[in-house]
């Protein structure tokens, strides 16, 4: 069973966590490539981390700029930063209340599939949401999690979903919408995807929801679905 090193960062700007994160990633390369030289027998560290991001528009390598909906102007305006990514998939919103989890963890110890890793990680997801009475789904052809994905007029996404891998490490993750304000998703094409709604379990519980209380249940799954343990 693999362990996992778990972190909190708690609020922290978006440009320092990918900068930190982008660090781990490094030393686990190296690690790996130390090791395949020969010259180590240093192991690869496996981390989940959670955080909240100050407002902020992430896109990812296979996004459209043009899917931000207001000028660089009014974001200065509005305090909601901007950064292009290396990520996978398009342009999201992170923000207060948004449940963020970047795991970074070497695939080469559990399976060299992303596919499957990223069905792993919705998979932790439905399960959180099921933990509230919700139908967490997978939509054919796009990464992440949704409700009522098989009704065009009704499918909102609830959680979104973007990855980078390097020699099989992987970075970047999930945003879970628990209490965040849903207005911001109003300035973008979320996703790209221009004819779907976006939810979050407050709107869709009709109530505040504890986000110690979410967190605790994703670790929980992330540990059931990966076979590992969170240390």
């Amino acid at each position: 069973m693999q362990e996992v090193i778990f972190t909190d960062w708690g609020r922290i700007e978006y440009g320092l966590a990918w900068q930190q994160q982008e660090a781990l990633l490094k030393a686990n390369t190296e690690i790996k490539s130390n090791r395949a030289k020969g010259i180590s027998d240093e192991e690869t560290r496996h981390h989940l981390i959670f955080c909240e991001h100050p407002p902020v528009y992430t896109l990812g390598k296979s996004g459209k700029e043009s899917h931000v909906l207001v000028t660089q102007e009014e974001l200065s305006q509005r305090n909601i930063a901007y950064y292009p990514t290396n990520r996978g998939g398009d342009i999201t919103f992170h923000g207060p209340e948004q449940l963020v989890g970047y795991p970074i963890v070497d695939l080469e110890k559990f399976y060299t599939d992303i596919g499957r890793y990223l069905r792993s990680l919705e998979e932790v997801i439905i399960l959180v949401l099921a933990d509230y009475g919700l139908n967490g789904e997978r939509s054919k052809g796009e990464t992440g999690v949704w409700l009522d994905s098989a009704h065009p007029m009704k499918a909102r996404k609830i959680c979104a979903m973007g990855v980078r891998c390097s020699r099989w490490v992987t970075m970047h993750g999930f945003a879970l919408n628990v209490n965040p304000d849903l207005n911001y998703f109003n300035m973008i094409v979320p996703c790209g995807i221009p004819d779907k709604q976006v939810t979050s379990l407050e709107k869709e519980l009709g109530r505040t929801v504890d986000m110690n209380e979410v967190k605790l249940q994703v670790k929980r799954h992330f540990e059931q679905v990966f076979e590992c343990r969170l240390i």
